[in-house]
């Protein structure tokens, strides 16, 4: 009996068809799933990770609410073109504060998982206001009533403890700063010595939309800007027995 005449017995027998196919998945997932349990943690600790400012927290809400992810996702897979266009591949570690995360291969837009940094302020500005005017090919909507819906962060400390529930490490002196820590890092001017404690000193502090008040679109820029920044990857070094 040849190898195709094996496989059609398998084929037109369901019930031996079932079998093997559930086999074939048990040893599948096994193989997947046992070597976790002899791992003290699943995701690699990566220094310089810290859980979002009371600011960038609201902004990452507002990139949720408007539906960004639908259009740009967060993941850089480790292929030399992802690598090559959008930097270093997303590591496990830089997504282990968001609730969800924002992984995904389905881009219309770029990758923002290293957008951090590359643009000014003032592009940022501009692309929500008018994104063709900086990108002519873009099918991006207009976003610039988020400059004029004012935020005064009232309740941004219970979000901060919905996501300590879940795991983020806000501690309760940080809950307690949150509306001032909010207030401070869109403002210049203010005392943000507290928030550079608690968050560490490459906190960006600064009026990101350029206008008077905290708005939806500081909160959005200030989350946009720390993407990707937290991970110093020129010392990266993989932990090479994962």
């Amino acid at each position: 009996m040849g190898i195709l005449d094996k496989h059609k017995v398998i084929e037109t027998n369901a019930t031996l068809l079932l079998i093997l196919s559930f086999l074939v998945v048990t040893i599948g997932g096994l193989v997947q799933i046992v070597p976790l349990f002899y791992l003290e943690n699943t995701i690699e600790k990566v220094e310089g990770m810290r859980p979002y400012t009371p600011l960038e927290l609201a902004g990452r809400d507002v990139y949720l609410r408007e539906g960004c992810y639908v259009c740009h996702s967060q993941m850089i897979r480790p292929m030399r073109d992802e690598v090559e266009r959008y930097g270093h591949y997303s590591l496990a570690a830089e997504s282990m504060y968001d609730h969800p995360f924002q992984w995904g291969s389905k881009r219309t837009g770029p990758d923002l998982a290293r957008v951090g940094g590359r643009y000014s302020d003032d592009w940022h500005v501009d692309h929500l206001r008018d994104p063709q005017s900086v990108v002519p090919e873009s099918v991006m909507p207009k976003y610039g009533f988020l400059e004029a819906t004012l935020l005064e962060g009232e309740h941004i400390g219970d979000v901060m403890k919905t996501n300590g529930f879940v795991g983020v490490p806000y501690t309760d002196d940080m809950i307690e700063a949150a509306r001032a820590d909010f207030r401070a890092q869109a403002d210049p001017d203010s005392d943000f010595d507290g928030l550079l404690e608690r968050y560490g000193e490459a906190v960006n502090v600064r009026n990101f939309d350029g206008q008077p008040g905290v708005s939806e679109a500081d909160a959005l820029i200030a989350y946009l800007q720390v993407l990707g920044t937290m991970v110093d990857f020129s010392t990266f070094t993989p932990d090479a027995s994962r």
